[in-house]
């Protein structure tokens, strides 16, 4: 069993994206700028937001936090999104998700510029990824997912691939990269959820799994074939009396029970987790570049 470690691959994404922020700037006299908003308190959001804006002013990036409370309206959330999309020093708009629960989230993404749409949840930008168009964005965390396979050179051509999850995040986009053609894609891809019927079986006959489920420990060892890839998703708190806080993280995968069984398996937290970040940055240098007709 050998683990896949996001740190190490999330490093080498994150090299290359310091890099081409550096010859942007020295080339063509541009920052690459990415503007976060977030409304409401929630303490887990407001982790991840600032771990995005601190890593984006370590790459050399333009980066800003936008905070709007708790009671914010709908014409609040679109005039600020109205406004970053038309700052020619903004090339990433970022909402952070979830909102508050009087904020239509879709039609607050359907406001963004496609070309500033970097977690790639716009209609326009998911049509492309349907139709196998590449020039633009692809969604972040599926995207980290197929990058970790090219960084381990594993095999998927022709393999049996099982995606638990039909989330829009992650479930939909990663059936859809793993089955379009590709050396480290040509996947043959079942999606399963929670009306799948014969699940375990489903599971258990796949070459590589990825759990996207949202269930602490879900996959149990009878559900994984011996020499499977495991991919964890899942980031779960559960109680955990022995720990300081009370609760530790785990994934969607019972990974204690099913390591052994496997060739390759993410640990969590240190798996999947710093991929997202990471091909976020990467999306705001395309977006920079589109932007500016840059080819870098």
């Amino acid at each position: 069993m050998q683990l896949i470690e996001g740190k190490v691959v999330s490093a080498s994404v994150l090299d290359q994206v310091k890099k081409d922020v550096e010859i942007i700037k020295e080339k063509h006299g541009i920052t690459p700028g990415l503007e976060v908003v977030i409304a409401g308190d929630d303490p887990a959001s407001q982790v991840y937001v600032r771990n995005k804006v601190l890593k984006a002013t370590e790459m050399g990036m333009h980066s800003a936090k936008h905070e709007l409370s708790n009671e914010t309206t709908q014409e609040e959330i679109l005039g600020l999104v109205d406004k970053l999309n038309n700052d020619p020093k903004v090339h990433g708009i970022l909402v952070q998700s979830p909102p508050p629960p009087q904020i239509d989230e879709r039609s607050v993404i359907d406001s963004i510029n496609p070309q500033k749409d970097v977690d790639c949840f716009h209609p326009y930008n998911v049509g492309k990824l349907l139709i196998g168009d590449e020039d633009g964005f692809l969604p972040c965390t599926p995207n980290g997912v197929m990058a970790m396979l090219e960084h381990y050179d594993i095999e998927t051509s022709g393999k049996h691939a099982v995606v638990l999850g039909r989330s829009n995040i992650v479930g939909k986009p990663m059936m859809v990269l793993m089955s379009r053609k590709g050396k480290y894609a040509n996947s043959t891809v079942t999606m399963c959820h929670s009306r799948t019927q014969n699940l375990e079986e489903m599971c258990a006959s796949a070459d590589i799994i990825v759990a996207a489920i949202g269930v602490p420990q879900f996959v149990k060892e009878n559900m994984v074939k011996e020499g499977a890839v495991v991919i964890d998703v899942g980031i779960n708190r559960i109680e955990d009396a022995s720990k300081k806080s009370g609760f530790r993280l785990v994934g969607d995968v019972d990974f204690d029970n099913v390591a052994e069984k496997c060739s390759y398996i993410t640990p969590v937290p240190g798996g999947v987790g710093p991929m997202t970040i990471a091909m976020l940055l990467k999306n705001a240098v395309t977006a920079c570049c589109l932007q500016h007709g840059i080819t870098l």
